[in-house]
């Protein structure tokens, strides 16, 4: 066992705690002590604001290689995409192994301890599949446990090009085919090899209903299922994914509504919005999470109350996708979450005050989403929509997964518990992140990953795919 000693820590209030004591036993919090004026004999000091481990809902990993090389010049989201896909074009397992373990690194020193992968690029050129036809997503899996990062691979039916299309060159790689060649494919990922077990048993966690298809990476994966968008996958395919994800306890997450001419394209065809038809397909409940939601009608707020919704602000603004009504959407009854989406920057705090400050801007109002709600949204919220129910807190029985932040660096000297949480949310950054530990394993210590070069790796990784 050990102890660990926070000069402040949140523990999910409004107001962070000065004194507190954590008891780590293994990868669980045994225990949490308020009131602690100084670090015990042999206990780990803390010094700053510690928090629970942040989660990235929504990421493409490999859409990291792309920044600063898609910002200049006019454009819409369109003509980003074609950036994007000659990015993916260039992938294998090995070289994505590469970049998205430096990706995930990254991640780990912003204090991203969980990530959605939003994985979709399945098979080889021209869509061919590689021998192993998981091998793009082994990949991932590895190079999220070589980072030190818990992650739930979102395995993302991709089939169509636009509604009514065949995919086209770049997405053929994307595609399965049919949603059943889906299905048989991500199902292969429960074979007994890669079949999860607990640190502690050696046996798969009875409790946990995804644990037959977490991968060979360990107990810090999970596998989830995604349909890309109404644009990629028809609405009988997407059933046939939202059976299969209900039927196994699986998280399940969609694009919906990033863009007008999707809501178009759906209406035109289908005479009715994305979020209607994907309820029509028996996407939606509580597993759910719709990525982005910007551009929703009235009847829409209603459909996606019971689930969550991922706010990607940086992203958002970078392809010039809107604003998120969050709002609208937290009065419905939905969760927010967050994610980094094109990783054209790694920093869920800043994402947590763009969902505020960004609404300000839509509202002329201040103080839309509290800042209290805003972590939980980095933290917790991302936890429950990526599978993992036992992380994002700090209590007893909660995955050991902590972040502190520093106030050693000119942001946020002067902080005092009384607004530190204000603090984090509209001051802090990845380069506050001093310490990182993820399942009682300290992986950044000091704003240093101890097992990986960052910077040298990712240098290197965006090198062999960018040529």
């Amino acid at each position: 066992m050990s102890e660990h000693w926070c000069e402040l820590a949140w523990l999910g209030g409004e107001r962070a705690e000065p004194g507190v004591l954590i008891s780590v036993q293994g990868d669980r919090i045994t225990s949490v002590e308020r009131g602690v004026a100084s670090a015990p004999a042999g206990a780990g000091r803390h010094n700053g604001l510690t928090i629970p481990g942040l989660s990235n809902a929504h990421s493409h990993a490999f859409q990291r290689a792309l920044r600063g090389r898609t910002h200049a010049g006019r454009g819409d989201f369109w003509t980003w995409r074609d950036q994007m896909y000659a990015a993916a074009s260039m992938l294998d397992p090995d070289n994505y192994l590469a970049l998205a373990r430096a990706t995930f690194a990254e991640m780990a020193l912003a204090g991203i301890t969980t990530v959605g992968e939003f994985h979709y690029v399945h098979h080889g050129p021209a869509g061919v599949p590689y021998e192993d036809p998981n091998a793009m997503g082994e990949a991932v899996l590895e190079a999220a446990t070589q980072a030190g990062v818990r992650i739930t691979l979102l395995e993302t039916c991709y089939l169509h090009g636009g509604i009514g299309a065949p995919p086209d060159e770049a997405q053929q790689r994307f595609s399965d085919g049919t949603a059943e060649t889906w299905v048989e494919r991500v199902s292969s990922l429960s074979s007994p090899a890669n079949v999860n077990t607990s640190p502690n048993t050696g046996m798969p966690p009875a409790a946990d209903p995804t644990a037959k298809f977490a991968a060979a990476a360990g107990p810090t994966a999970k596998v989830g299922a995604a349909i890309h968008s109404v644009r990629a996958v028809d609405p009988a395919s997407a059933a046939t994914v939202s059976a299969w994800a209900a039927e196994h306890g699986l998280p399940l997450h969609a694009h919906v509504s990033e863009q007008p001419a999707e809501n178009a394209a759906c209406l035109a065809e289908y005479g009715m919005t994305p979020s209607a038809l994907l309820g029509q397909a028996g996407a939606l409940g509580e597993r759910f999470t719709a990525i982005h939601a910007t551009h929703l009608t009235e009847s829409d707020f209603g459909l996606l109350g019971g689930g969550s919704v991922c706010l990607c602000p940086t992203t958002e603004r970078d392809l010039a996708d809107g604003i998120g009504p969050v709002s609208r959407l937290a009065g419905a009854g939905a969760g927010l979450c967050l994610g980094t989406d094109s990783n054209a920057l790694i920093d869920i705090l800043e994402e947590a005050r763009g969902v505020e400050l960004d609404e300000r801007l839509s509202t002329g109002i201040r103080g839309n989403s509290r800042p209290a709600d805003l972590l939980r949204a980095a933290t917790d919220g991302g936890c429950a929509s990526l599978g993992w129910d036992d992380a994002g807190r700090i209590e007893a029985g909660a995955l050991a997964d902590l972040v502190t932040l520093g106030f050693d660096r000119v942001g946020l000297a002067g902080t005092t518990a009384g607004h530190a949480v204000e603090s984090a949310v509209f001051a802090a950054g990845a380069a506050d992140v001093r310490d990182v530990m993820v399942g009682g394993r300290v992986i950044v210590r000091d704003r240093v990953h101890l097992e990986i070069d960052v910077a040298a790796e990712l240098s290197a990784a965006i090198g062999a795919v960018i040529r």
